[in-house]
Parts: C-alpha cells; sequence; structure tokens
C-alpha cells in the first residue's frame, strides 16, 4: 500500500496541474484527491513526491519489444514470418521474451505499458498483445491476451513476397488479398453464427484456423492496419469501411497530408515512428509538423515508437520534437497515455490515474518533455520498480 503526496497532479482524468495525492492499493488506485489526509493512510508507505509532476506511466500503442529482441539477429527475431502472406492465427504473446534487456530501460524511462506484437510482412498477420513492462514471464506481464489483429500495406508485403516470386508484389495484390481473407472469414463467421443459433438447414463450418482467429474482427476485435503513404492509408479507411472494421491507421506518416480525409473517416491514427532518418521511399514525408496538423483538425491520434525502430526510453524526446513543431503539451501526454490506451481498448486499466484503475505512476524530476530529465519513481501495478 503506497501514497504518493504533495504531487503535481496530471492525472489524464478529472485533475490537471493540481497539488494532490495517489493511493495505492491491491495494485490498483484507490483514491485521488487535491486534499490529503495523513491519518487515512497510516498503514501506507508515503512517498512524497514534494511538487513535482505525477503523471499515469505512459502507454505505448504499437511497438515489438520482446518480440524483437535487442541485441540479436536471428536468433531471436520473431517479428515477421514470412512464408505466407497470410497469418492471422498467429499470436504476438507466444513470441515475447520477457528477458529482453530493453524491458529493463523501459521501465526506467516511465513506459509502463506496450501493446506488441508482429510487423508487417504479412498482408494479415497475427494478434498484438498488452503488457506490463516488469515481470519474470510473459504470463505475469499481460494484462490483455489479444488486443487487436495487424494488418499490412504498402512497401513491406510486397518487397517480401515479390523476392519470393509470389504473390503480392503490388499494392494492388495486397488490397485484393486482405480484401479475400476477409471476405472469406465473413462468410465462415455467418455459417458459423447460424448454426450456433440453430437456424434451419445451417450447417458447421469445417474447422479452419485462419478463418477463425480473423472471424474475430466481425465481433468488433480491432484491427491495426498498417499504412504510411496517403494512398495507403485512404485504402486501408476504403477496405475498413467496406467491411465495417474497428481499425486503427498504424504509422499514418502522410495521414498529415490528408488531415481533412482522415478526419472524415473517423478512424483514429496511430503515428509514428518519426524520429530517425527516412529508410524507406514511403517515409520521405514524415514531420514532426503532422501531429500539429491533426490536432488543428481533431484528428484523434496516438503516438508509437514501433520500438525498436525509435527505441522505447526515448519515447518523450520523439514527442518533445512534435511539440516543438507545434503540438500542444496537453495532447502529447494525452498521446502517450490516455489516448494510446483508448486507440487500443484498454483504458479500463492503464492511460489515467483513477480509481479502480491499474497502479501504474510516474514521478518525474522535471518538465517532462525536458531532453534532461528523469524519472525519480516508477510504480507497476502498485509496485515500485525503479526509485534515484
Amino acid at each position: 500500500m503506497i501514497v504518493v503526496k504533495n504531487a503535481q497532479l496530471i492525472t489524464m482524468g478529472e485533475i490537471n496541474n493540481e497539488k494532490g495525492f495517489v493511493a495505492m492499493k491491491d495494485g490498483k488506485i484507490e483514491a485521488v484527491g487535491t486534499k490529503f489526509d495523513e491519518s487515512t493512510y497510516k498503514d501506507y508507505q508515503i512517498i512524497d513526491a514534494k511538487g513535482k509532476i505525477v503523471t499515469p506511466g505512459l502507454v505505448d500503442p504499437h511497438c515489438h519489444i520482446g518480440v524483437m529482441e535487442e541485441g540479436i539477429q536471428f536468433e531471436g527475431n520473431d517479428t515477421n514470418e514470412t512464408t505466407n502472406p497470410i497469418y492471422p492465427e498467429l499470436r504476438g504473446i507466444d513470441s515475447v521474451y520477457p528477458n529482453d534487456r530493453a524491458f529493463s530501460y523501459t521501465a526506467k524511462s516511465g513506459v509502463t505499458s506496450v501493446v506488441t506484437g508482429p510487423g508487417s510482412a504479412n498482408v494479415i498477420g497475427g494478434t498484438f498483445t498488452a503488457l506490463k513492462t516488469v515481470g519474470k514471464t510473459v504470463d505475469e506481464m499481460v494484462f490483455k491476451e489479444e488486443v487487436c489483429i495487424k494488418m499490412a500495406l504498402g512497401e513491406n508485403p510486397k518487397r517480401v513476397y515479390s523476392a519470393q516470386k509470389k504473390n503480392p508484389s503490388t499494392r494492388m495484390a495486397s488490397a485484393a488479398l486482405m480484401r479475400e481473407w476477409l471476405q472469406k472469414a465473413k462468410d465462415y463467421h455467418s455459417q458459423l453464427n447460424a448454426f450456433e443459433e440453430n437456424v434451419e438447414g445451417a450447417t458447421k463450418p469445417a474447422f479452419d484456423m485462419k478463418l477463425h482467429s480473423l472471424m474475430r474482427v466481425f465481433d468488433g476485435m480491432l484491427v491495426k492496419i498498417h499504412a504510411h503513404r496517403s494512398d495507403d492509408i485512404m485504402t486501408a479507411i476504403r477496405i475498413a469501411k467496406e467491411f465495417n472494421l474497428n481499425a486503427t491507421i498504424d504509422h499514418a506518416t502522410e495521414a498529415y497530408l490528408i488531415p481533412d480525409a482522415v478526419k472524415e473517416s473517423g478512424y483514429p491514427m496511430i503515428l509514428g515512428p518519426t524520429l530517425g532518418y527516412s529508410s524507406k521511399y514511403e517515409l520521405i514525408n514524415r514531420s514532426f509538423a503532422s501531429a500539429a496538423v491533426l490536432e488543428k483538425h481533431g484528428v484523434p491520434f496516438a503516438i508509437m515508437t514501433d520500438h525498436p525502430i525509435v527505441t522505447l526510453d526515448v519515447s518523450l524526446v520523439q514527442a518533445a520534437l512534435f511539440v516543438k513543431e507545434g503540438l500542444s503539451r496537453e495532447k502529447a501526454l494525452a498521446a502517450m497515455t490516455i489516448d494510446a490506451a483508448k486507440v487500443n481498448g484498454i483504458e479500463n486499466r492503464v492511460g489515467s490515474l483513477e480509481v479502480g484503475k491499474d497502479a501504474d505512476l510516474v514521478i518525474w524530476d522535471n518538465d517532462p518533455f525536458d531532453i534532461m530529465t528523469r524519472t525519480e519513481l516508477v510504480i507497476i501495478d502498485g509496485n515500485i520498480v525503479h526509485q534515484t
């Protein structure tokens, strides 16, 4: 049981830049407020924040930590199953290595939750998992086994399979494959539902692992669609609308070039990585001004690192560069906490300091967007995991 008092609270809830306290018990937030009565918490460990900024733990909405391990190549890289463009039955949780060294510095940097999973070689890949950044086993770390199914458009699938003389080798073929398998899954889903609802004449379809996994998108399971360029973003939106998918557009590098269209679509963007250099053609228009454009046009978005492309310990450095180019500080922090949680459907657990949510909290020794700032204290699930 821990109480952090004398905090400059930015809860991403009702309290913003006010002096207050956070009480934690049994891994959950028990109370948040501005009037602290020490007698109520005499059995708690009391930590004095001394007026420093306290926020929720940061949430990365799209990365590959644990799946693409740091410091080794083939042996620890389980990001892409490149033998087939259609693999919806894959599960990111089955590739996460909890001893990936990246977890240690990620937790210390204030990133307490991540959504990690397969890469973008597959037109339809497997599922991402949500986990905390500390733990000895994957099962201990995971708090939502399957968050979404990953899909991908653009350069990556066409490059991987054209090199193998396989389909797809064009953007057209990637989109066609995506549609083909979504239609198959939709038909499978309809047939199975009809059988389970005892519709007259309905027969049970033969079990198909690919379709059984993919059909869940027709029950509302989130879809992450990898798309950098504006044409790929619009194709992703087109297909998502055709099949009435619950979707996000991930990377969204050129979304700022078509802000009215992405706003009209209603689909959230997950923006990044933007720090670094343009390693391929579809990244040449990346810009730190992009987030400010999306904010100005009212496009919902979160900020991702795509770790290890941008390592998770410099999440705030990337965000600070968005702020430097016009993104508001409030939106920048939201895009790395509550909005990052919302776009993945995990906001009931993480993303803000509110009663009943997981006790994930950070005390910063200065402004979070100052490059010299360090974490003074990091708490995950009510446990102190880092303290200076």
